[in-house]
Formats: C-alpha cells, sequence, structure tokens
C-alpha cells in the first residue's frame, strides 16, 4: 500500500498517512487531521508498505487535502518571529525560576493555532509537569515539550560542516541515522581522532554511514584477520587489512627460528 510520511516541524519524527486519492510529492504541504486536531504538514518519503507494517502502527488517516498559499499563509502567521520570540523568552523565564536542567531550542504553533510546542534538550529525565501547567495557563493553548537529542539540535540551529557545505541534517537528510564508532573502525579512520571525526553536534558524523555499504561489500573480498595464506615472499597469517587498496598486511613465517618476521602488503586479486 501506498503511504505518504509527514513531518508537522523539521524536528519531529514522521508520521504515516493516506494519500487517499491525492497525487502529492515530497515536498508538497498537506492538511491532515491528528487526534489533537488539524495541522499542515510536509511530505517527507513516500513509500510502499505492506500489511504487517501498517497493522504496527494502526489505521492510517487519509489526508485532507493539499495545501494551499493560504494555509500557509496562516501557519507563518502562527509562527511569526515576534510571536515565537515572546513565547521562547516567557518559557525561558519560567525555566530558570523552576531551576529545571534543560535547554530550550525551538518552539511551534499549530497550524489550528490550538497547541504549542517547546523543542528542547537535556541530559536525563526532566520533570516539567509544573513548567506545562504554568505555560498552558500563560498561552491558553495545549502545551508539549518535546525533548530533542543533541544531533536534532543542530538540525534546527542548521550551520557550516566541515567540508564547507550546509550540515546534510539542516539541508537533504530526512533520517538522522545511528552513526556508531564500529563504521569508523570498518572504514579504518578510527585513528583520526575524536576531534576529525565529530560534527557540530558533537557526535560522529552522519557522512560516515554514506560509504558504509561500499566498504561492507569491498571488506568480503579479503581474508578474515588470522587466516593463513600463501603468497611470493612465503606463507604467513593476515594481521591487517587495507581495504580501499585492496589489499592485506600478511605476517610472514621466518624461514629460520629466531628470524625477525617480516610484514608484507599483499594485493588481492
Amino acid at each position: 500500500m501506498r503511504v505518504v510520511l509527514v513531518q508537522f516541524t523539521p524536528w519531529d519524527k514522521l508520521y504515516a498517512f493516506d494519500p487517499a486519492d491525492f497525487a502529492v510529492k515530497i515536498g508538497e504541504a498537506v492538511i491532515v487531521t491528528t487526534e489533537f486536531g488539524t495541522e499542515l504538514a510536509k511530505v517527507a518519503e513516500i513509500v510502499d508498505w505492506s500489511e504487517e507494517q501498517i497493522k504496527e502502527v494502526g489505521e492510517l488517516r487519509p489526508i485532507d487535502r493539499l495545501a494551499n498559499k493560504e494555509d500557509r499563509e496562516v501557519l507563518a502567521s502562527n509562527n511569526n518571529k515576534k510571536s515565537k520570540e515572546e513565547a521562547i523568552n516567557y518559557c525561558h523565564k519560567l525555566i530558570k525560576r523552576h531551576d529545571l536542567e534543560m535547554k530550550l531550542v525551538e518552539c511551534f504553533f499549530s497550524f489550528d493555532d490550538r497547541r504549542l510546542t517547546f523543542a528542547f534538550i537535556a541530559d536525563g529525565r526532566v520533570d516539567f509537569r509544573n513548567l506545562v501547567k504554568e505555560l498552558t495557563k500563560h498561552f491558553q493553548r495545549a502545551v508539549r515539550l518535546h525533548q530533542l537529542g543533541v544531533r536534532d539540535e543542530a538540525k534546527v540551529a542548521g550551520d557550516i560542516g566541515s567540508c564547507g557545505y550546509r550540515l546534510c541534517c539542516g539541508s537533504y537528510l530526512k533520517k538522522l541515522g545511528n552513526v556508531s564508532s564500529d563504521l569508523a573502525e570498518g572504514q579504518q579512520v578510527a585513528h583520526r581522532g575524536a576531534e576529525r571525526l565529530s560534527g557540530i553536534c558533537g557526535r560522529l558524523k552522519c557522512c560516515l554511514a554514506y560509504e558504509a555499504e561500499l566498504y561492507d561489500e569491498l571488506a568480503k573480498k579479503l581474508p578474515p584477520v588470522g587466516t593463513r595464506v600463501k603468497t611470493k615472499h612465503g606463507r604467513g597469517e593476515v594481521v591487517g587489512w587495507h581495504i580501499l587498496r585492496g589489499s592485506v598486511d600478511v605476517k610472514i613465517d621466518p624461514e629460520k627460528e629466531g628470524d625477525k618476521p617480516i610484514i608484507a602488503e599483499v594485493p588481492i586479486k
């Protein structure tokens, strides 16, 4: 079944909807009805889901209609610079008053102007129940606090990466991947150090995931470390890889007892 994944804010997760009879395209704005009310959302992905995948999320709500210019103007008016600055400044004061260990990143007024969402980052769990009560009373709207990760903060703030281009997460990257140290090890760049491998967010760069599949494919062509092989230098044991060069380091067996073993780089055909 054709499914449309939409996003209400740049830092929110993706939500699945039934496109109904609308020929939607990625990047288009649509109007949808959620359990909280009417929202304007941006189409992030169009996918084909199996019945099992749909069962996991439950019955899909249909898209109401395509958004028009007036709809976008309404959302922009709700989220004008002055309104957002006032909301953020007031929330900052309450956070300080309640002595909460959290950093406010962004706020967002819903399309129907009945809800207000504050995005924040924190090292752990934060008891913000009293904060929500005061915000609800002040703004006379339903208030939601949404905790982000440090990668999400970089995506919202936007910046220039070490490559000289806009951050991938703030431009075209729709999903923030799970970038682990295993990728750095697999691409043999872990020795470069955390500073060179970390992005502005302080975490491993998302671009480590781009070539992971290629490295995995190339690595399959190399004999595992510890394998005994025969080379022009003699027999020996594989002790290391050079994935991009398509070669391995082989510890050659010494000809005589007591001789110092040599390490030879051997290409793999």
